[in-house]
């Protein structure tokens, strides 16, 4: 007999083959004379068919058969009768007529069914090792391993080096937490596992790899979501005497041999569309916009200005902006739904949410205008509202009126709840990617009263900023906010899967940087003086991009969260469910490292 074949390859090619199968008992139907039962391994599902007339052994051991019982069966593999076939499995045509049967190990009543659809996360995350079983987790994580490939393969061919950098490095607080290490054989001192291999790459191109790359583990202290954990993997590339618009190409490259290797799709609208931040938050309000919604923003202020409604005129003379977006078919909406929308717009951070209905009356071409606020517009006014929005009858025209930041941020989050929620112009079932370039350099941080890096200190800004920065006051707090950067995200779906920058490779400019974040010299040299001391050595001009795998992984299967497509996530805690880490650990280990705990009583043992 051949050795062991997988179940998902069973077809009408092997009929009267003598076949050997093992894998897991899915289903068991005892159907008096006849048992089936529906064998399962990672390839597919096989139903085994044990006859008491042909074996009679094998028959009386599939009486005790039950769920999840590990087993190993051989037989004949025939054409299921007509009428009996099962088009929603590739092996539906087919079934094992069963001769032998050895149970290789038995299972214990199961915490949950595997088809449960309303088993708490909590309850799959304590049992992940049956949550895995599960055909929809097995082909995520088969997904995974294709994209990887893919992306491994279609670098080697444009020449990068896949080299590993260290796990264990030094702790150069900037953003996110750190995870600290202590060292046994250096008391008092820590290593940091890495947030990213940002400096190592950096250091690569400095010694002359050009093209490197890393399926790169990292870790980062910080507050958890659906899409964040805090260990995650990134695709990490560095290049050497490229600029940012052939970075950009070689990811885009990367991204459509991903998407034709795990999905059989060709990416459309390659190169991707290109949108500047500020276009971005104009037309999106979102520095990640979703594509596939039609309906864009409209900057209000040109109409507003010509009524007398108070809310709109305060914020416009503060500085503040109003912004319009069109409700497509909405003017039916009922006083409650508009409270309940209204009420959405305030949780988002605005103060209120303004509305106007277009309505035509029966049988008359003339426009109405229904709103508590229509009475402070003339007509004319109006009419433009709508031109600006594309607004017809039937329609709704929404308005939040606010600083620049806020509206911007709550009506581009409205664009998504209401092309989502009346989708008359959301095209879910398209991947729209876009670029986004030119972000801020530096943000003000009212809480830390400085300014941070939009995206990290070792990202270039643009060439016409570079001689301002040189020869300017870095305390010009005017001058620092209108830099620009040589930076760049990619975007799928409204959701940011990787960003990128050309980096800053003279070491004047980077210590220029440091000084302008407020960080000190004596700090700068502290935290990064390896950097510093490799950009003086005939560092290139170099850049790259990090790709968020397990997200993009997440958007390409469909599933809700990053812990479906990462093999051992944990928990909103930080908490492996499973393994029951972090834990406490032996006294003993704690001295060998010099190290005292002073932890609150009702916070020892916790998760």
């Amino acid at each position: 007999m051949s050795a062991r074949t997988g179940c998902g390859a069973a077809g009408e090619a092997l009929i009267g083959q003598e076949l050997k199968f093992s894998g897991w008992v899915h289903r068991r139907r005892d159907h008096g004379g006849l048992i089936f039962i529906d064998l399962r391994d990672r390839s597919g599902l096989l139903q085994v068919v044990f006859n008491p007339e042909v074996a009679r052994d094998a028959h009386d051991l599939a009486h005790g058969l039950r769920a999840e019982y590990v087993i190993e069966v051989s037989g004949s593999l025939g054409r299921r009768p007509e009428g009996t076939e099962n088009p929603g499995i590739p092996t539906g045509r087919v079934e094992l007529y069963a001769q032998r049967l050895a149970i290789l190990n038995e299972a214990a009543p199961l915490p949950f069914g595997l088809e449960d659809q309303d088993t708490s996360e909590t309850l799959k995350l304590r049992h992940r090792y049956l949550d895995l079983r599960r055909p929809q987790m097995q082909k995520n994580l088969i997904a995974r391993h294709r994209a990887v490939k893919a992306i491994r393969d279609y670098l080697d061919s444009e020449g990068f080096l896949e080299i590993e950098t260290p796990m264990l490095t030094k702790s150069t607080p900037e953003g996110a937490r750190d995870y600290l290490v202590p060292s046994r054989v250096n008391p008092g001192q820590f290593y940091a596992l890495p947030q990213s291999p940002q400096l190592f790459k950096q250091i690569l191109m400095a010694s002359g790899y050009e093209k490197y790359f890393q399926v790169a583990r990292c870790f980062r202290d910080e507050d958890l979501r659906a899409d964040r954990q805090p260990e995650f993997t990134q695709v990490d590339i560095e290049t050497s005497f490229m600029d940012g618009d052939e970075i950009m190409r070689i990811t885009e490259g990367m991204l459509a041999a991903a998407f034709h290797q795990v999905l059989d799709i060709e990416i459309e609208r390659v190169p991707f569309e290109r949108l500047s931040y500020k276009e971005a938050m104009e037309r999106f309000g979102s520095d990640k916009p979703d594509l596939r919604i039609g309906r864009e923003i409209c900057d209000m202020a040109g109409p507003a200005q010509k009524g007398s409604f108070k809310v709109f005129l305060d914020a416009i003379e503060k500085g503040g902006r109003v912004l319009g977006l069109r409700g497509i078919g909405m003017a039916g909406l009922s006083r409650k739904e508009i409270d309940d929308l209204t009420n959405s717009v305030k949780e988002m951070g605005a103060k209120g949410l303004a509305w106007i209905k277009i309505k035509s009356g029966p049988g008359s071409p003339i426009t109405k205008y229904d709103s508590p606020i229509a009475k402070f517009f003339p007509e004319e006014a109006l009419r433009e509202m709508a031109g600006k929005l594309k607004a017809e009858d039937g329609d709704m025209m929404l308005f939040v009126a606010d600083s620049e930041k806020t509206a911007q941020a709550v009506i581009g989050k409205l664009r998504l709840e209401l092309g989502k929620r009346y989708p008359v112009d959301f095209k879910e079932d398209e991947w729209r990617f876009c670029w986004i370039t030119d972000f801020p350099l530096l943000e003000w941080d009212e809480e830390e009263g400085r300014f941070t890096a939009v995206h990290h200190p070792f990202t270039s800004p643009s060439d016409p900023d570079v001689p301002r920065i040189m020869d300017g006051d870095i305390n010009d707090k005017e001058l620092l906010s209108s830099l620009k950067a040589k930076a760049y995200d990619v975007v799928l779906n409204g959701c940011e899967i990787g960003g990128g920058s050309v980096r800053i490779h003279r070491q004047d400019l980077q210590s220029r940087m440091f000084s302008m974040l407020g960080i000190s010299a004596a700090d700068a040299q502290m935290k990064f003086g390896f950097l510093l001391e490799a950009l003086q050595y005939g560092a290139p001009p170099h850049g790259g991009l990090a790709l968020g795998l397990d997200r993009l992984v997440m958007l390409m299967c469909g599933a809700e969260s990053i812990r479906d497509v990462i093999a051992f996530p944990k928990t909103a805690k930080a908490a492996d469910l499973m393994s029951g880490a972090p834990s406490g650990v032996e006294p003993k280990q704690l001295r060998e490292l010099h190290i005292k705990l002073d932890v609150p009583a009702a916070e020892e043992g916790g998760q």
